[in-house]
């Protein structure tokens, strides 16, 4: 496939659409008195993830059916097949189980385009919240109210102000509050799911440090929407976050960094 604008453009769109659409199945089970399962790595599923997960794959399937999709709910795919690909969906079909568990409307649906290891395209929806925001390869980064193609364009912010992070609503460490009295003063806005990344995106935080554990399906839409606004993911030594280099699928400690010349990476030396 020839990743030019035009596909690019195209595939949003219609990645849009299926996101929206699978936000539609959560909210019916949303509504709901729905059940809680536990996974093997002891994390939290509920039938939304599943009906979400399904009309995703059909949906990314029948837009482009020599695309491999790796999704959270499909996990099991080898790396010696894996390393094969070259251009593939990566898929959070619910992130933010957990908010969604206590219906505080903090979770995520998250569709990326991966290719030679980075994100391309990215599609997060955050259905209760009403919105989504979206980004191609040099096509910039956007929020939309979720019913409407027409959005507005979002950017990093840059210059001075007294440092505003994201941090997570449900995974805070030990660590994370010793790298925070590390940097000082400081406004601290605490948000499930990849909306943490979209409060960088669009201006509304300066950084959002992770130091703890996540998958590439958390993380690959949203590093693509701030990459496009003008900000960075790397890891903790500052190198590029990348996709599908290893047998795992956890991702290294990071950073989203609204200004990438910032050196944030000396608040966690030692550390």
């Amino acid at each position: 496939m020839t990743l030019n604008e035009a596909t690019l453009d195209h595939l949003l769109i219609h990645a849009r659409r299926i996101a929206r659409e699978a936000g539609a199945r959560i909210l019916d089970v949303y509504g709901e008195d729905f059940q809680v399962a536990e996974k093997d790595d002891r994390t939290p599923l509920t039938e939304a993830d599943m009906a979400s997960h399904r009309h995703i794959v059909q949906g990314l399937r029948d837009l482009h059916p020599e695309l491999p999709i790796l999704s959270e709910e499909s996990d099991g795919i080898p790396f010696s097949e894996r390393a094969q690909w070259t251009t593939y969906w990566l898929v959070d079909p619910l992130d933010g189980t957990r908010e969604f568990i206590k219906r505080n409307g903090e979770f995520t649906v998250n569709i990326a385009l991966i290719h030679e290891h980075e994100p391309v395209l990215g599609v997060v929806l955050a259905p209760v919240l009403d919105l989504l925001y979206s980004a191609a390869r040099g096509r910039g980064a956007w929020r939309h109210q979720p019913s409407g193609e027409t959005g507005q364009p979002v950017h990093v912010h840059h210059g001075e102000r007294r440092p505003v992070i994201a941090g997570s609503r449900s995974h805070g460490t030990d660590r994370l509050q010793a790298f925070l009295e590390r940097v000082g003063p400081h406004e601290l806005i605490s948000m499930g799911s990849s909306l943490k990344f979209c409060l960088v995106a669009e201006g509304k935080a300066d950084l959002y440090p992770r130091l703890g554990p996540t998958s590439e399906w958390d993380t690959a839409a949203a590093h693509c929407v701030v990459n496009e606004a003008g900000g960075a993911v790397t890891d903790t030594a500052l190198r590029p976050l990348r996709y599908n280099t290893k047998e795992s699928l956890l991702n290294p400690e990071f950073l989203v960094m609204a200004d990438p010349q910032r050196d944030w990476g000396r608040y966690l030396k030692d550390l």
